[in-house]
């Protein structure tokens, strides 16, 4: 007997990726009682199995596992239906490498958490679930609201929120819509609003999202994620991290992305560019994560070298040209066209 591999057509090109079945005395649709006992077989919740493969650990596998618990009525719900829906930055992997459960929407069916499976049983009605590529999911804003309610702190909720508008599921005007009119008196209620207020929808990575965090929370500054910059003649001249516009200083997070010999050519070229429109620039890198006061202070000392210019005296501006596509927000890259998206945001992704 053959387990039907997964069949989301999204997901057909996924090779070993396999449906958890039952045992079957026949053998025909699932394992029989003694093949189920066997090393091609591994059980992947109560009275499901699914063949031993090297995927065992595969996110879109695990959470195709847990969804298989699921009740006729029901969702995948937080980190996993974000990861499913296509947006980056959920693997379901923790602090330490540990993986993180898959949680499971039920409302008040009698479901129970296992190993890998994590069951909510908060109140939830058919308005609150999707399909996306054959798999029940609850909507965008509650899967979203799931994640952020029950985070470690307001760092990690914030990400969320910049990582899930990042891919274009959820704006913060429908987060807090979402927040105000369904979730009063909920748990972690208070945190998600608080974390909207600190969000951006133009983040393209957490690590962003946190040096944005701390420039906001520790010196007080309100940077622009990701807003281009341009010449006074309308030539684009780069795209910063982070950006105060006021005193006119970006800042940049270098990742492993940024040792490759090509990206720090590039690197070195875009601040000579910046500089030379009067820009004052520094940079953060992971090492600075330990030990975040040095870097802070490189912060204040760049500050004070920055020219903190009038509008009308700047050699940049961030308007964009009549020419321009702008896509720094939610409702903007929503509005793309598929060959716009291909085209203008592809930067985001290098």
């Amino acid at each position: 007997m053959v387990s039907e591999p997964l069949d989301p057509l999204r997901r057909l090109f996924r090779v070993g990726l396999f449906r958890p079945v039952p045992i079957d005395p026949a053998g025909v649709h699932g394992p029989t009682r003694a093949e189920a006992r066997s090393k091609r077989w591994r059980r992947s919740s109560h009275g499901l199995y699914t063949l031993e493969t090297e995927y065992a650990d595969d996110v879109d596998q695990r959470i195709l596992e847990a969804a298989a618990v699921l009740p006729p009525f029901g969702g995948v719900t937080g980190w996993a239906a974000l990861h499913w829906s296509g947006a980056s930055y959920f693997d379901g992997v923790g602090p330490g490498h540990v993986l993180i459960d898959v949680p499971l929407a039920v409302s008040n069916h009698d479901v129970r958490s296992q190993a890998g499976i994590r069951v909510t049983n908060e109140r939830i009605g058919p308005r609150h679930l999707i399909d996306v590529d054959g798999m029940p999911l609850t909507r965008h804003v509650r899967s979203v609201g799931f994640e952020v309610r029950y985070a470690r702190n307001l760092v990690q909720a914030v990400r969320i929120l910049d990582m899930a508008a990042a891919a274009d599921l959820v704006s913060l005007k429908e987060m807090w819509a979402y927040a105000t009119a369904e979730l009063s008196g909920w748990t972690g209620v208070e945190l998600l609003r608080t974390a909207i207020g600190w969000a951006d929808e133009n983040s393209w990575s957490p690590m962003e999202s946190e040096m944005r965090l701390l420039w906001t929370s520790q010196l007080h500054l309100r940077p622009v994620s990701n807003h281009p910059v341009f010449d006074r003649d309308g030539r684009f001249v780069a795209t910063p991290d982070l950006l105060d516009v006021e005193a006119g200083l970006y800042g940049e997070y270098d990742g492993d992305v940024h040792l490759d010999r090509a990206r720090r050519s590039s690197d070195i070229a875009r601040e000579s560019a910046l500089r030379g429109l009067g820009l004052e620039g520094v940079t953060m890198t992971a090492t600075d994560r330990r030990d975040v006061g040095p870097y802070l202070q490189r912060v204040r000392e760049a500050r004070s070298r920055a020219l903190c210019l009038p509008p009308e005296k700047r050699l940049w501006t961030i308007e964009p040209p009549a020419w321009w596509t702008p896509t720094v927000t939610v409702d903007q890259r929503r509005s793309l066209e598929g060959w716009q998206r291909d085209r203008y945001l592809r930067r985001r992704a290098a």
